[in-house]
């Protein structure tokens, strides 16, 4: 991989204090999904940087009529990138109600809107799935009155659905990860003009590429900002309620890196 790739931004966390405003902004208030959580801004108890890594906690209290806090952090209008190679190597809040993420969003989403400007869900991973502990790869596009859902597969079952019958495809995929609330893990994509290759360290576990493509729509060549999340409750990660008494819970970040293809 080092002689395939040349790092062109990253965030190694070194510095301790606030998150870097040159490389980060925040979202702020209740967002999306019907999530819990009021995102903070420049909050210390929400987001840090402590012990060469980056803290997202998210903690049960009352905020702005919200029953919890916690931060979203982005490179929106900051950075942007097109096709590379983009990983982490972070460590998972374990509690039921929990959903942390690590994805993208097309920066052109003001013009376009959602999910028209195309999203990659590099790692997603709900604390209500003790007996599948296994984090998610995703990628969203196409026409909202029609974006439906395709059950998780695993990248070596050949089985596909029918593609062709749906307007909006959001393709997910499941690789187990046992210890992904008590050891560090690097979850990454490999993003090319044809293909979005997924990867939980060395193992590729989804591919999906621009023929997958329902509609014929590939909104994945164009520039994407980052996101670094972790919700509480909503739509996906509260569907088995949450834990309340498990709060306040960490995300931790060890570093964030994007890379280019070398020629």
């Amino acid at each position: 991989m080092k002689n395939k790739w040349q790092l062109v931004w990253a965030d190694e966390f070194d510095r301790p204090g606030l998150p870097d405003r040159e490389k980060w902004n925040y979202e702020e208030g209740l967002i999306r999904n019907q999530e819990l959580q009021f995102y903070t801004r420049g909050r210390l108890e929400n987001a840090r940087v402590e012990d060469g890594r980056l803290i997202i906690e998210a903690r049960r209290e009352a905020w702005l009529g919200a029953g919890y806090t916690s931060a979203s952090l982005t490179t929106q209008g900051l950075f942007a990138w097109c096709h590379g190679r983009l990983e982490m190597r972070a460590k998972l809040p374990p509690a039921r109600g929990t959903w942390p993420a690590f994805w993208t969003l097309g920066a052109d989403i003001d013009v376009v809107d959602w999910p028209r400007c195309g999203e990659i869900d590099i790692m997603e991973y709900v604390g209500h799935e003790p007996g599948v502990k296994g984090v998610y790869g995703n990628v969203h596009y196409g026409n909202p009155t029609h974006h439906a859902f395709i059950e998780p597969r695993d990248f070596r079952d050949s089985a596909k659905p029918d593609l062709k019958s749906l307007d909006s495809i959001p393709w997910k995929g499941l690789h187990r990860v046992p210890d992904a609330a008590t050891a560090f893990h690097v979850y990454a994509v490999e993003w090319f003009p044809d293909r979005i290759d997924f990867f939980v360290d060395d193992c590729r576990y989804l591919t999906y590429t621009r023929e997958d493509s329902a509609d014929g729509s590939w909104p994945f060549d164009k520039p994407h900002f980052l996101i670094l999340n972790l919700a509480v409750g909503g739509a996906w990660g509260g569907q088995l309620g949450i834990d309340e008494t498990a709060f306040p819970q960490r995300y931790e970040i060890e570093y964030v890196r994007v890379f280019k293809e070398q020629a």
